[in-house]
């Protein structure tokens, strides 16, 4: 088997969580910068089985896409031709943000500590994936 690597895609950074081999344990990975996304990911499928991506689905509450929908399908669309290879699945991100930062609240983390966006976005990866885990 090989890894499940999750995005949630941002414009200016983006969390990234993996799980190990035998697709049990959800981690954070790290975060990008976006404009480095593509060249971090190919790199790091060079060096790890990835077997697939999964990728946060914003959405409003009524279920339409969300403002970012339009960025997040041109990411897809790029990540699809220079990773062709690994399959993709979305899954609903709504409130991600807002559980990760009640994880940092709960995990008793300084309030310097929560105010680094870059930590929430990886922490939402995590959360994404993990549900796609639940659901599988």
């Amino acid at each position: 088997m090989g890894r499940i690597l999750a995005i949630d895609f941002g414009t200016k950074r983006t969390g990234i969580a993996v799980t190990d081999e035998l697709q049990i344990i959800a981690s954070g990975l790290t975060t990008v910068a976006t404009k480095e996304l593509i060249p971090f990911l190919k790199s790091y499928v060079e060096k790890e089985n990835v077997e697939l991506f999964v990728i946060g689905e914003p959405k409003q509450m009524d279920n339409s896409p969300s403002e970012s929908a339009e960025a997040i399908s041109s990411f897809i669309s790029k990540l699809m031709h220079h990773l062709p290879q690994i399959p993709i699945k979305r899954i609903d991100e709504r409130f991600t943000s807002k559980m990760a930062f009640q994880t940092m609240l709960d995990s008793g983390l300084k309030k310097g500590q929560r105010k680094n966006k870059g930590l929430i976005d990886e922490i939402s990866a995590t959360i994404i994936l993990q549900s796609y885990l639940y659901s599988k």
